[in-house]
């Protein structure tokens, strides 16, 4: 397990220092050095950060150990730079409890210098190199806080950034599975009721009809290999860009010759993503209408006006009841509604049902020019 710090570097690189001034300090005979309880207290130090990289004993406890730890290897160095590491009292305590716990632990080091102060030089006030001591310990201190808070708050805003990504990546998640099951709905829906209706066709029309029958076993066939182009090439769009979407041809390959289908106007006004639109509102009519309203026969009209397009399905079944809208429609009416549209659906004038999907005209979508020609331009 790492250490709860987010610069655990910082303790051990300020006992290494220590360790070498003190050294020094001992060898050349400078001060007053015990080098065996000074190196002995480092070493100690150095075992500290180890139990607490991995997890193991209470920060309380750990902190502690740490100040006992100071105060021995500062009495037994001679050098005097083992005052310094007192800031990591303050430093250390801010990670595990806190800012106002850690500026009263750093208050209490610096009393702590200045009554060490007062007690081995009761002049020490007009002594500058003591004063010029005890202000870079404060400055010291002050660093050690402002480096915690800064290591904290960048923690915390670290987190923040992976607690948004993986939110954003569990929406994504969900967006794409709304939009798979849409898709599902829409294109495997369409073509499998097709079948469906097909083979009823087929089998009411056995033996009074044989060729019809046989007619409609080849639409139901063709329907099926609809269905499963579909799902081919909605697996080859998970590798590979689309091309462009054309909402005439899409109509055409839909119904083939079974839905007359009128067009008006210029579908290239439209940008792909409202011609998409466009196209799933006919599908979700029409196999509204041969699912549900059992009709005969199923129109479909496509006017591109100059600021809006309007898509117009009608047929002659059953009609439909107001508030009875299932996941298709619902679905449908939030696709229309994210393009700025609008989707109404009532009984048509002579009987059935009539669907209009109406969407505001936008940017015109760019015509491919030749390489090096932005937007294809001349």
């Amino acid at each position: 397990m790492t250490s709860s710090r987010p610069v655990p570097w910082v303790s051990p690189v300020l006992y290494a220092a220590v360790l070498v001034a003190g050294l020094y300090a001992g060898v050349r005979g400078l001060g007053d050095t015990h080098l065996v309880l000074f190196a002995g207290g480092i070493a100690a130090l150095f075992a500290l950060e180890l139990v607490e990289a991995r997890g193991r004993g209470r920060a309380a406890l750990l902190l502690a150990a740490r100040a006992v730890l100071f105060l021995a290897v500062a009495a037994a160095d001679g050098s005097g730079l083992s005052r310094a590491l007192f800031v990591l009292v303050p430093f250390t305590a801010y990670f595990a409890f806190g800012r106002a716990v850690a500026l009263a632990l750093g208050a209490g080091c610096l009393g702590l210098v200045l009554v060490g102060h007062q007690v081995t030089s009761p002049g020490w006030t007009t002594d500058l190199e003591k004063v010029s001591d005890l202000l870079m310990f404060a400055l010291g201190l002050v660093l050690a806080v402002t480096m915690a808070a800064v290591a904290v708050e960048e923690r915390a805003g670290r987190h923040r950034l992976e607690e948004s990504h993986r939110r954003i990546a569990d929406l994504s998640a969900a967006a794409e599975r709304t939009r798979i099951a849409r898709d599902i709905h829409d294109d495997v829906g369409h073509h499998l009721t097709a079948v469906l209706v097909l083979l009823e066709k087929a089998t009411a029309f056995r033996d009074r009809d044989p060729d019809l029958a046989r007619e409609a076993l080849g639409d139901a066939e063709r329907s099926a290999r609809r269905a499963l182009e579909d799902v081919r090439r909605s697996v080859r769009t998970l590798h590979a860009e689309p091309g462009p979407f054309r909402l005439t041809r899409a109509l055409d390959e839909l119904v083939g010759d079974s839905v007359p289908v009128r067009v008006t106007g210029d579908e290239d006004r439209y940008g792909e993503e409202t011609l998409r639109v466009l196209f799933r509102a006919a599908q979700e009519g029409i196999t509204n209408a041969r699912r549900h309203a059992r009709a005969t026969a199923i129109e479909v009209l496509v006017d591109f006006g100059a600021d809006r397009a309007r898509l117009t399905i009608g047929d002659d079944g059953r009609g439909f009841a107001p508030g009875a809208e299932g996941f298709g429609l619902r679905g449908l009416r939030d696709r229309v509604e994210r393009v700025g549209g609008r989707l109404d659906v009532a009984g048509g004038p002579a009987g059935g049902t009539r669907l209009v999907v109406t969407v505001p005209g936008g940017a015109r979508r760019p015509v491919p020019g030749p390489v090096g020609t932005p937007g294809g331009a001349p």
